[in-house]
């Protein structure tokens, strides 16, 4: 694996419906989304392709029996990491949890379900094949159907930016003044990946927000509300000429939008 320490090189959606899921991203990020491949459990997984032919993410279909134990539909973010044991003792010593140890899927790499200490979930992982970088974190520039945005609100910001940068080597680099919402601080490492703001009182937790890029965001806003999902900010424009949406999928699973007004 060539991703550094610290990188965001996948992105998960965990759903109640993948069938539904496909037919509603595929047309919305122009993603090619494959054929369900079993994993173990009754479940399957959908690998996410995006429009320049690189993998985006995938989707993991919630079986009745992790929703039973809690799962819920959502989007959820691994990071790279040198050594998964050795982060996942990093992360607890700082204050984080484990949500489920360190395993190893063969063929794929080493990773553990772990959290920050607000509860915010996220994978750890060190992946199997050497010199493959991912990319689904576009992280060089704008690319249509990739994460372009990692957005934490958190309770305790200041509290958010040590353990982050204890166990990742995140630094903030600069902030906005958000007014009455405090200080919206964006977050470096190699390049600008993200920020971490303080959790607005109307968001029921704290938690991570992915932004995937479109190439309109007008034509996107109203491909959702015409496919049963629901816009519920924006579109908003955002310093540097971007709009962004936030929004929740057929299923309820959150997600956000960034790009241009055509």
């Amino acid at each position: 694996m060539s991703n550094k320490h610290g990188d965001w090189i996948w992105y998960e959606l965990m759903t109640t419906d993948a069938a539904a899921a496909t037919t509603f991203y595929g047309p919305l990020l122009g993603w090619s989304v494959g054929p369900a491949m079993d994993v173990g459990g009754g479940a399957d997984y959908r690998q996410i392709t995006a429009p320049d032919g690189d993998h985006a993410g995938g989707i993991l279909a919630l079986t009745p029996e992790m929703v039973a134990g809690g799962a819920r539909t959502g989007w959820i973010g691994y990071v790279a990491v040198d050594d998964v044991d050795a982060a996942v003792t990093t992360l607890t010593t700082a204050g984080g949890g484990v949500v489920m140890p360190a395993k190893d899927l063969p063929g794929v790499g080493r990773f553990a379900l772990v959290a920050d200490p607000e509860g915010v979930p996220f994978y750890v992982m060190r992946g199997s094949v050497e010199g493959h970088a991912s990319r689904a974190f576009a992280a060089d520039g704008p690319h249509p159907g990739h994460c372009a945005w990692n957005e934490l609100s958190a309770i305790d910001q200041r509290r958010a930016l040590a353990f982050y940068g204890t166990v990742f080597g995140w630094i903030q680099d600069g902030g906005m003044d958000m007014g009455p919402l405090g200080t919206y601080a964006f977050l470096r490492h190699g390049s600008v990946i993200g920020a971490i703001m303080p959790k607005p009182e109307h968001r029921p937790a704290p938690g991570w927000t992915f932004y995937f890029r479109v190439p309109d965001i007008d034509a996107a806003a109203a491909h959702i509300g015409a496919n049963g999902g629901q816009v519920f900010h924006g579109p908003v424009e955002v310093p540097g000429g971007d709009w962004i949406v936030n929004a929740v999928d057929p299923q309820g699973g959150a997600f956000a939008l960034v790009g241009r007004r055509a």
